[in-house]
């Protein structure tokens, strides 16, 4: 797949409305609203992921500012998952970006392990100091991230660390939201335009509960299962000797409706490592693992803490 021609940039539109042009799509405008923001830095590097967000960017900058000069590199940690790794890179070749893979090693971080309420700030911390050295060998000054306004209401620890940084989000700047950045990447031809939102294996273990090598992997091998069953847009969440299952209520009732595919997921959960195997009667939730932060205002229950 060749990256299609650089749509045509026109200055930024005002944030609360998008100035269509006569025979302009509403993708291209937004587009262009991007492009207005990212031309002024004449050289970036995007913190890339794979996820529809950061592709948006990162193929943005590509288009605007020329290979050479909008690097994308992507962290590669055991809280990423190998399939997401190498979907994640062969988009990237496909986009033509020039990307780079490193290591943050967040997991040396005493603070990562111990999994309290901050732990996406040390991850991105950590992040953001090995692209920030990749980006000096490099000659770029600024680096980019992915947070879209929809971001900035949620609890995400990892947005103090991006100012800390001094990363620049130019989604916010340009005012797009999550729908927004997905018609962008309908209007690009991103094959990841539709994508559901991805968190990384860690957020799959309750704050309090040590991230360990072994409960990661624990939950990469049971998504993967599920993931190969046909299963798509699904959490499973990590309680020790047990599985929490979070599917859309679509695929909730197609589990429900087939005996045999309902043994082929608890087989393929309990080769994982798991005792037990439930299914979460309130359905796929983004972010449910901040639930016992919000009902004991941002701290842990007193319990948790296990190792």
């Amino acid at each position: 797949m060749s990256p299609p021609a650089d749509p045509p940039a026109t200055p930024a539109s005002n944030h609360d409305a998008t100035d269509t042009a006569p025979g302009q799509s509403e993708g291209a405008a937004l587009f262009d609203r991007l492009a207005a923001v990212i031309r002024p830095r004449l050289r970036l590097l995007t913190a890339y992921s794979g996820g529809v967000d950061s592709t948006v960017v990162a193929a943005a900058a590509r288009r605007v500012l020329g290979k050479t000069n909008a690097p994308a590199v992507i962290g590669d940690s055991a809280s990423l998952p190998r399939r997401e790794l190498a979907e994640a890179v062969k988009l990237a070749s496909a986009l033509d970006l020039g990307l780079h893979v490193v290591q943050p090693r967040e997991q040396d971080d005493p603070g990562y392990l111990r999994n309290a309420g901050d732990r996406c700030y040390f991850c991105k911390t950590h992040l953001y100091d090995t692209l920030q050295n990749t980006a000096k060998q490099l000659g770029v000054d600024i680096i980019a991230n992915g947070t879209n306004v929809d971001d900035l209401g949620d609890h995400r620890p990892g947005l103090k660390a991006a100012d800390e940084a001094e990363v620049v989000a130019p989604l916010v700047e340009a005012g797009l939201n999550k729908a927004e950045v997905r018609t962008i990447a309908h209007h690009l031809g991103l094959p990841n335009a539709d994508k559901p939102a991805a968190a990384c294996l860690s957020s799959r273990i309750p704050y309090g509960t040590q991230v360990t090598p072994e409960r990661l992997s624990q939950v990469e091998k049971a998504e993967q299962a599920l993931h190969d069953l046909g299963f798509t847009g699904f959490r499973v969440r990590h309680h020790e000797q047990v599985a929490r299952v979070e599917l859309p209520w679509e695929q909730v009732a197609r589990l429900m409706s087939d005996e045999l595919l309902r043994a082929s997921v608890l087989a393929g959960v309990k080769a994982a490592g798991f005792l037990y195997v439930t299914l979460d009667l309130e359905g796929f939730r983004s972010g449910s693992g901040n639930v016992a932060l919000t009902l004991n205002n941002g701290s842990l229950p007193a319990s948790e803490g296990r190792h």
